[in-house]
């Protein structure tokens, strides 16, 4: 049964994704605890969900629809909705294991944190590229996990894709920015600001399908990198070392591939293949790593041009924007904003 008052309010944002939505309504109906609302926000879809939410009754569902104004905006919205104790943010993408609020509702009844969330795992029945996409982005080797799993308070940021807050906690810090990209690390920040706390609960993991083609992938960790520009600029001290990775190994191979194809031109190609031996060299570790951690070879291969793809389009789009934001003064910079889900 759902108490009058739930503890948890999931809001989930939508954009034309009836089917993800229809999948991530089917997972929450196999909870363990149901002590939660479900509130869809449809944020100016041409491909509603509305029947999609009809089918699932015992779900305690609240349908809005809105004029799109991105995930942040529609998140904004169904917090102005919710009657929970916490507001939980899930991506529509997601598929939520049985044992989700069972976890958390131990973490919030004994645990001192106003801000808490968990991390992302690939289903079986993924694809291979959203397997390969989920290893690049978890992976300590391409930085994803190390900026990502942090567990120490201090360090750790929850991501929209799965987050939790108090409510009252939510309303004093004033909800999510306009920022068209970045904004969940934003909202962390400003939480974190505000002199509360958070926590990674690691049992507390969700299943999310990521991108799904190489074009939309580079797309958003893209305008990852350049989030993070705006993220310092708004957040001064915020910028970290391992932040700066993925933009140093996007100089170092693009000088590395020059220096190969010169030096092939010059001296042979024999030399070239030396010049670039250390990609080689991290691709077989890529490779052999993603087959390991995800028991696939076919997953392990495409792991590497994920990989790359990963630390390339983040690398790319934090030099872009220092050199639009930092160095032309260009604040407003951005790319690939036609729309905020895609």
């Amino acid at each position: 049964m759902i108490p009058h008052k739930p503890l948890f309010s999931i809001i989930i944002p939508v954009y034309n994704r009836p089917q993800e939505v229809d999948e991530l309504l089917a997972s929450l109906c196999t909870q363990t605890v149901r002590n939660f609302e479900t509130i869809i926000v449809e944020d100016g879809s041409s491909l509603r969900c509305d029947e999609v939410c009809k089918k699932y009754p015992q779900l305690n569902i609240l349908y809005y629809y809105k004029e799109n104004g991105g995930p942040a905006q529609a998140r904004n919205f169904g917090a102005e909705k919710a009657s929970g104790e916490w507001i939980v943010f899930f991506d529509s993408d997601c598929i939520i294991p049985e044992h989700y609020f069972s976890n958390a509702t131990k973490e919030v009844e004994r645990g001192n944190f106003s801000l808490f969330g968990g991390p992302d795992r690939s289903h079986p029945s993924f694809t291979t590229l959203q397997k390969a996409i989920d290893y690049s982005m978890t992976s300590m080797i391409t930085t994803g996990g190390i900026r990502g799993n942090r567990k120490s308070a201090d360090k750790f940021y929850p991501r929209t894709f799965n987050m939790g807050i108090r409510k009252d906690v939510f309303e004093k810090i004033g909800g999510f920015s306009n920022m068209r990209f970045g904004e969940d690390v934003d909202f962390s920040y400003k939480v974190k600001e505000g002199g509360f706390s958070s926590k990674l609960i690691s049992d507390g993991w969700v299943y999310h399908k990521r991108r799904n083609t190489f074009r939309t992938f580079f797309k958003q960790v893209f305008n990852s990198g350049i989030a993070r520009i705006h993220l310092t600029k708004r957040h001064p001290g915020s910028l970290k070392l391992v932040h700066l990775l993925p933009g140093v190994f996007t100089v170092g191979e693009a000088l590395l591939v020059v220096c190969a194809l010169l030096s092939g031109i010059m001296f042979g190609w024999e030399i070239a293949l030396l010049c670039i031996s250390p990609l080689l060299l991290l691709s077989t570790v890529i490779a052999l790593d993603a087959t390991l951690r995800k028991g696939s070879l076919k997953t392990g291969l495409c792991s590497v041009c994920t990989s790359f793809v990963q630390l390339t389009g983040y690398g790319s789009g934090l030099l872009a924007g220092w050199w639009n934001i930092c160095i032309l003064g260009n604040g407003n910079y951005a790319a690939f904003v036609k729309n905020f889900y895609k």
